[in-house]
């Protein structure tokens, strides 16, 4: 069973720029990630963007959307800032029918070497293998229902919006 893993920038991948103080995007982290983590599951890996989820507009989500549906995979993870995840994965909901959707990200830019996006990244690509068809946000081992999530801006963290 192979995995679409798609990039689509967010904390996951900036890098700091030390002369200028600000985050950027180059490349994606992706491959070296799973490379670290000794990944032996068959993934495809395809950027569709590198933005920052407070840019991603309705057209951004509508390429997520696309590529999922028209993946010959059925199990996709997708990297996405933290910021509007949730958002997106509200949207996805009932548009990607028959695949399993899980959408992940990081609170720290995984360049700082302190990164969760390790751990979520494997979460992820776990909870993909064996959650039914649907689309759904996992952080920090926890796998959230699409329509039932949040990120809690004072507490950092995924919770459900229950």
């Amino acid at each position: 069973m192979a995995i679409r893993l798609y990039a689509t920038g967010g904390t996951f991948d900036k890098e700091y720029n030390e002369l200028t103080g600000k985050l950027f995007f180059q490349d994606s982290h992706l491959r070296e990630m799973l490379r670290l983590g000794r990944c032996r599951v068959e993934i495809d890996i395809r950027t569709l963007m590198m933005i920052d989820s407070t840019e991603m507009t309705e057209a951004d989500r509508e390429l997520i959307r696309k590529s999922c549906a028209e993946s010959d995979d059925s199990r996709i993870v997708v990297t996405h800032g933290t910021d509007t995840m949730a958002e997106t994965a509200r949207f996805l909901t009932g548009r990607v029918p028959g695949k399993t959707v899980v959408l992940t990200g990081a609170m720290i830019p995984y360049t700082f070497g302190s990164s969760d996006g390790l751990f979520n990244l494997g979460s992820a690509l776990a909870f993909v293998q064996v959650l039914p068809p649907g689309v759904y946000v996992v952080m920090n081992g926890r796998t959230f229902d699409a329509g039932n999530v949040r990120k809690n801006r004072a507490t950092g963290v995924f919770e459900e919006t229950d």
